[in-house]
């Protein structure tokens, strides 16, 4: 295998655009694999995945600014572009996309891609703006890279719904996939702001996968719950612990994201799609995400 260099690490959208242009007529299958780097397993399953169903796998690197707030982590957002390149080496990377910020942004931003409807809810509420940046920065890097496919891990679910909806709305020629929440041996979800958190509070984070995945336990042995009871009971059980603030619990449709009412079963036949049972809860300065998907029973 080679060695990751220069030579296959692109840093502008002239080489991508290149890159774009040889592999014309080619009938080579592309992945991309969209990251902000500081990179872990859960980035490698990512990275494996795309490479067992494709010819050649793109990795980019790219910490999005338009997609932070005021007061958000943005200078501070781990970054180790080495530890990352010699990952990417390790799973058979084809190419690096490692741009700068004036690379993608050399003028101010005038234009934004919005999906309205999914975004107002879940992190969108406590995070204005942010899926705006979203859409905007891997809707650049689907058009810089050309991919047949992009991979996303589930553990931001919102985020795949978001791009799923922007790629089917606009009729991009491009596979979104979406790949399973990776975890450490002790349930937290595999998060490069997991780098952030304490010892202390990395053990009170806990709660969060334990509470997640006695729901998904409960509804895999048919627990009949509406969706109301497990909501007050997910807060109640992660307000036990005293680090734990909780900026929300909800439990959704999915992909649609719409809010099951108050009396709606979670084990509902007629609901559309799949149940997102997702949480954000902060531990000191640290905000963490996690979810779990239920899956609709079908009657046979």
């Amino acid at each position: 295998m080679m060695t990751l260099t220069t030579i296959n690490t692109l840093r502008t959208k002239l080489e991508a655009a290149r890159f774009a242009a040889a592999r014309e007529g080619r009938s080579l299958k592309v992945a991309l694999v969209p990251t902000m780097g500081y990179l872990h397993e859960g980035h490698a399953s990512l990275l494996r995945k795309a490479r067992a169903e494709n010819d050649l796998v793109v990795l980019s690197i790219f910490v999005n600014p338009i997609q932070f707030g005021p007061g958000e982590d943005f200078e501070r957002y781990p970054r180790n572009p080495e530890q990352d390149l010699a990952l990417a080496e390790k799973e058979g990377v084809d190419l690096v996309f490692l741009p700068e910020v004036e690379e993608m942004y050399p003028a101010p931003t005038r234009t934004q891609i919005k999906v309205s409807g999914l975004t107002e809810l879940l992190c969108g509420a406590s995070r204005p703006g942010h899926f705006d940046g979203v859409t905007t920065v891997v809707g650049k890097l689907l058009h810089i890279v050309g991919p047949d496919r992009a991979y996303f891990g589930q553990k931001d679910a919102q985020q795949v719904a978001v791009i799923t909806q922007m790629v089917q709305d606009l009729n991009w020629n491009v596979e979104i996939v979406p790949c399973p929440i990776v975890r450490e041996q002790d349930g937290l979800a595999l998060s490069s702001r997991n780098v952030y958190l304490s010892t202390e509070e990395r053990q009170a984070a806990l709660v969060l996968s334990r509470n997640l995945l006695e729901v998904q336990a409960g509804s895999q042995a048919e627990e009949v719950l509406t969706a109301s009871t497990l909501r007050e009971q997910l807060r109640k059980n992660i307000s036990l612990e005293p680090l734990a603030v909780i900026d929300y619990v909800e439990v959704v449709s999915f992909p649609g994201l719409e809010p099951l009412g108050p009396e709606e079963r979670v084990d509902d036949q007629g609901q559309d799609g799949d149940i997102l049972v997702a949480v954000a809860v902060k531990f000191g300065s640290t905000r963490l995400i996690d979810n779990v998907i239920l899956t609709k029973k079908v009657n046979v």
